[in-house]
């Protein structure tokens, strides 16, 4: 979906916790292939967080989806990161972050051992 307040308002309905890629869609062969050059979450409100990724102006697309709690979106987010490539190929800095006092682990890397 493209990355705008007005389509994450018409696409993404609901609040609660969920993950995302964010990136550009590219051309490959006869179709548009969507590229993941970002991922995260939010624990709460998954479309206010989208929001504020489109108000930067960085990515231009998104694929999303609602996850049960905030521990699902971690693991999702972690997911995700590893998948596609982690610091080397993603716009992501670092490892994605748990909430403080959680005490959650990535369950693909020892990160927080």
């Amino acid at each position: 979906y493209a990355l705008t307040r007005n389509s994450i308002k018409s696409i993404v309905k609901g609040v609660g916790p969920g993950a995302y890629g964010l990136g550009p869609l590219r051309r490959d062969a006869n179709r548009q292939v969507f590229v993941f050059s970002y991922v995260g979450r939010s624990d709460v409100d998954l479309a206010d967080r989208l929001g504020q990724h489109a108000d930067e102006g960085k990515h231009t697309h998104f694929k999303y989806g609602f996850l049960g709690t905030p521990l699902e979106a971690f693991f999702k987010e972690c997911f995700l990161f590893h998948e596609f490539g982690e610091e080397r190929l993603l716009d992501n800095k670092i490892h994605p972050r748990r909430p403080n006092g959680s005490g959650w682990k990535c369950p693909h890397c020892k990160i927080f051992g």
